[in-house]
């Protein structure tokens, strides 16, 4: 096999490759806490490589758990220490006894030298532009010098502009936005919902923004409960999540709340509370959860689709991948978004209903159990996503590979020979 070198390019790129080789994306997910993250970049890493044959993705991720869910051929991770922020804002290391500065010096070390090894046609940075303390800038840096392309990628709602504003001014995000990224991607639409609306940005800045449409999730091929969902819940039930679980409690006990008041809900209830519940709340609805005859709860699931496909209705904080898993499966959806640390879901989730593709309750108490019982027998009732058209609504992940399919060396230009032929 003849060896790969770079060389220097054309004016404008530093670096050009020669010889031939597959394709390399390399994506990197700060996950300081939650699931969302990640889940969005394995979603599209695994739709890339389902269409680009040659391709290998790399995810660069601090999520404790990312070794729990299953990955497609030609799509890897690296996981750099974890992290997790205190209620007071500041970062602490999430598992090692050292300070945060030397955990985030060890972050920035793997990250950068990852990266100069696996040698990415392109990076896709996920909402961070500078990532977590600003630990992907020499990275940035240093890629842009050789020639890869710099995507940075926005879900649809970051938070709202006049907190946003302050925060990446004192994060000093504009110089990346202006000098070294290629293109901005909002995995979204404009006209639902624009996360730099208000946003003091360049005309060059404004010039690389593509919003792509949602991420559409393709039903899953095994739809089959998992073992330890017990006979008596049957097969049709009122799937309900909050995500992560660290901040979704107050959601579990009002669903809770509501069978314990009302016997009589038509459906019952899966509740799942996600791997970052604390433990004394998980012990606690398991508990009550044990004493309800059509509930049953667990704390994981890697299956999260699958348990989706097979229910009545939705439950649910109201997260990114949430709202877009709504919309592919097409499930009827009920959504109690938080409100702090930041009003990301609310925004989301007041759009959507005003819209007519999901039903939504304030999360403010009172937690009237009545409320949530009506809620729940009115869910199974409700239109379907699908019965409102918004044109481009799902197209993200085609979007994404088209804006791709250009940068991704032989591999890509030979696709689009292809693709051309197919015209």
């Amino acid at each position: 096999m003849k060896a790969e070198r770079l060389e220097p390019a054309e004016p404008g790129r530093s670096w050009r490759r020669t010889g031939s080789r597959g394709g390399r994306v390399l994506i990197y997910s700060h996950d300081s806490f939650g699931l969302g993250h990640l889940r969005r970049c394995r979603a599209i890493a695994h739709d890339l490589v389902e269409r680009h044959k040659d391709l290998s993705v790399l995810i660069l991720s601090g999520s404790p758990i990312i070794g729990s869910f299953d990955f497609r051929s030609r799509v890897d991770f690296v996981r750099v220490p974890g992290v997790i922020k205190l209620r007071n804002g500041k970062y602490t290391s999430l598992s090692l006894h050292i300070d945060i500065q030397e955990t985030l010096r060890i972050r920035s070390s793997i990250i950068h030298h990852t990266a100069l090894t696996f040698d990415p046609d392109v990076f896709i940075v996920d909402k961070e532009p500078l990532g977590l303390r600003g630990e992907v800038l020499p990275t940035l840096t240093h890629l842009k010098e050789r020639g890869c392309r710099l995507v940075l990628g926005l879900r649809d709602v970051m938070d709202e502009p006049r907190l946003l504003i302050p925060e990446w001014r004192r994060k000093n995000v504009r110089p990346a936005l202006d000098t070294l990224y290629d293109e901005i991607w909002v995995y979204g639409l404009r006209d639902i919902c624009d996360p730099l609306d208000g946003m003091p940005l360049s005309k060059g800045i404004r010039r690389k923004i593509h919003y792509t449409g949602y991420l559409r999730r393709p039903a899953p091929t095994d739809t089959s409960p998992p073992a330890d969902i017990p006979e008596e819940i049957g097969e049709n039930y009122i799937l309900v999540t909050p995500g992560g679980g660290g901040d979704g409690q107050d959601l579990v006990d009002w669903v809770l709340s509501a069978y314990e008041h009302d016997d009589g809900i038509p459906f019952p209830a899966i509740i799942v509370l996600g791997p970052f519940m604390p433990p004394e709340a998980r012990a606690e609805f398991h508990e009550r959860a044990h004493a309800l005859d059509n509930v049953h709860v667990m704390t994981f699931s890697a299956r999260m689709e699958s348990l989706l496909v097979g229910a009545v209705g939705l439950v649910a904080m109201g997260g990114y991948n949430t709202f877009c898993e709504i919309l592919s499966l097409d499930k009827r959806a009920l959504i109690l978004p938080r409100t702090a640390p930041r009003r990301e879901q609310a925004i989301r989730a007041e759009r959507a209903a005003d819209l007519g593709l999901v039903g939504m309750l304030a999360p403010e108490p009172p937690h009237d159990p009545r409320v949530m019982a009506a809620a729940l027998r009115d869910l199974p009732e409700r239109p379907l996503p699908s019965s409102v058209v918004i044109p481009g609504l799902l197209d993200g992940l085609e979007e994404v590979h088209h804006r791709l399919l250009p940068w991704l060396g032989r591999a890509g230009e030979e696709e689009s020979q292809v693709a051309a032929g197919r015209r």
